[in-house]
C-alpha cells in the first residue's frame, strides 16, 4: 500500500513537471514575435523633417508717412496666429501727431483764405484809387487838347506853352495807365502766391486725412496673421512699440496653397527629383496624413545650420490638400517615395541577423526556428528586399529566438580578434 502511494506521488510529480515544462516552452514560443515574407510593391523612401509655409504670402508693412508726423507707435495689433478675414483690422497706430497736424493745417488754411479775401479787397481799393487818378489825368489831357485846338489866335509863345502842357498831360496819362497795368500784374502775382500757399495748406490737410486712414492696417485677404520680429527689441511687435515707415510687421500667408521645405543630406540628394510623391505627417497631428510632390530641388548646398558644417540641399514639396491642421510654421515628417519595385519579396529589417559574416533569417519550422541564409536587395527605413533564400508567406522571427547562441558567437568572434 505504501509502495502504491509512492508510485502515485511519483507520477503526479512527473505530470506536474511535464506540465510546467510544456507551459514554459509555450510561453517562450509565444514571446517570439512572428512576421511574414511579403510579396508586392516595395517602396524605396527617404524620411526628412520639414516646415510648412505658404506658397504665396503678403507682407504687411508699416505705412509710408511723412517725417513731420514722427515715428509710428502701435496702439493695437492682432493676436499672433489669429485667423483673419478680408477687411479685418490688423494694426492701429497712435493718431495724435497726425490729428495735431490736421488741426494746424486747418488753422493755416483758414488764415490763408482770410488773407486772400483781405488781399483782394485791398487790391480792389488800390485799383479804384489808380483809376481815379487815371481819370483825372485823362481829363487834364483832354482839356490840354482843347486848349491847343483853340490857340489859333494866340501868340507863338502862348501856343508853344499850350503844346508843352498837352505833352505833359499825355506823359502823365501814359504813366497813370502804366501804373494801373503794373499794379494789376503785381496783384495777380500776389494772388498767385497766396493761392499757392492756400493750395499747400489744403494739400497738407488732405495728406493729414489720408495719413489718418493709413494708420489703420486691414487684411487684404483671408489668412493667418503671423506677427514679425521687432529688430530693436528682438521680440515680436506688440502694443507700445515704435517703428519706421516700410517696416514688415505681419506676414499673411495664403492658406489655399501650402508647401514644406526640407533639407536633404548631400549623400541622399542624388535620389531626389522633381515630381516625386511625398507623404506628409504633421508632428502635432500624427494621425493625419497628407500628400504632395517635389517641385523644387536646390542646385547648391548650404550649411544645415549656423553651427554645423554638414551640407544639405533644400527642396520644396507642394502639399496637395488644405486642412485646418496644416498651418504655417508646423514641423512635418516627409516620406519621399524615391522609387518602387513591383512584385518582389521583402521582410521587416528586424528579422535580419548576421552570422559568420552572412545574413540570416530565422524561419519558423513547426515549433522551432531554422537559420536560413538569405541574399538582400534594396532597403528602406522599415523593410529589406529578399532576393534569395525565402518564399512568400514564410513565417519568420522578428527577434533572435536563440540569444544564447548569438552571445556565444559574439564571444568567439571577440576572442579571435584578440588572438
Amino acid at each position: 500500500m505504501k509502495y502504491t502511494h509512492s508510485i502515485t506521488s511519483y507520477r503526479a510529480a512527473l505530470i506536474l513537471a511535464l506540465f510546467l515544462l510544456f507551459s514554459c516552452n509555450n510561453k517562450e514560443a509565444q514571446q517570439i514575435p512572428i512576421g511574414k515574407v511579403t510579396k508586392g510593391t516595395f517602396y524605396i523612401d527617404l524620411y526628412e523633417e520639414g516646415e510648412i509655409e505658404a506658397v504665396n504670402s503678403i507682407n504687411i508693412l508699416s505705412p509710408d508717412i511723412s517725417w513731420r508726423y514722427g515715428n509710428l507707435k502701435i496702439t493695437q495689433i492682432v493676436r499672433d496666429g489669429k485667423e483673419v478675414a478680408k477687411g479685418d483690422t490688423l494694426v492701429i497706430f497712435d493718431p495724435s501727431e497726425v490729428e495735431r497736424a490736421i488741426v494746424e493745417a486747418e488753422g493755416q488754411l483758414e488764415i490763408s483764405q482770410a488773407e486772400l479775401e483781405k488781399m483782394k479787397a485791398q487790391h480792389e481799393s488800390d485799383l479804384e484809387d489808380l483809376n481815379v487818378e487815371y481819370e483825372v489825368t485823362r481829363i487834364s489831357y483832354e482839356i490840354s487838347k482843347i486848349r491847343v485846338e483853340s490857340a489859333v489866335y494866340e501868340s507863338e509863345i502862348a501856343k508853344r506853352e499850350i503844346e508843352l502842357n498837352l505833352e505833359q498831360a499825355k506823359i502823365s496819362l501814359d504813366r497813370a495807365k502804366e501804373q494801373i497795368e503794373n499794379r494789376i500784374k503785381v496783384q495777380e502775382e500776389e494772388i498767385r502766391q497766396q493761392n499757392f500757399g492756400i493750395e499747400r495748406n489744403r494739400q497738407r490737410l488732405e495728406e493729414g486725412y489720408k495719413t489718418l486712414e493709413l494708420l489703420v492696417l486691414t487684411s487684404p485677404s483671408p489668412g493667418i496673421a503671423i506677427i514679425g520680429e521687432n529688430w530693436s527689441t528682438g521680440n515680436k511687435f506688440q502694443v507700445g512699440d515704435q517703428c519706421w515707415s516700410g517696416m514688415p510687421l505681419i506676414l499673411l500667408p495664403d492658406l489655399s496653397s501650402l508647401k514644406t521645405t526640407a533639407k536633404i543630406n548631400e549623400v541622399d540628394i542624388s535620389k531626389i527629383a522633381k515630381g516625386q510623391q511625398v507623404e506628409i505627417k504633421p508632428d502635432a497631428f500624427s494621425d493625419s496624413t497628407f500628400t504632395g510632390k517635389v517641385i523644387s530641388v536646390a542646385n547648391l548646398a548650404v550649411n544645415k545650420d549656423n553651427e554645423s558644417r554638414v551640407k544639405v540641399f533644400p527642396i520644396e514639396v507642394l502639399i496637395n490638400e488644405t486642412n485646418k491642421n496644416l498651418l504655417p510654421g508646423l514641423t512635418v515628417s516627409c516620406r519621399i517615395l524615391v522609387d518602387q519595385i513591383e512584385n518582389t519579396l521583402y521582410v521587416p529589417i528586424d528579422a535580419i541577423f548576421s552570422q559568420n559574416g552572412e545574413h540570416i533569417i530565422y524561419k519558423k519550422s513547426g515549433k522551432n526556428f531554422t537559420a536560413v541564409k538569405v541574399e538582400l536587395g534594396a532597403s528602406n527605413s522599415d523593410y529589406t528586399i529578399i532576393t534569395k533564400g525565402l518564399k512568400e508567406g514564410d513565417e519568420i522571427a522578428l527577434i533572435n529566438p536563440y540569444p544564447e547562441e548569438e552571445k556565444k558567437e559574439k564571444k568567439n568572434s571577440e576572442t579571435e580578434e584578440v588572438l
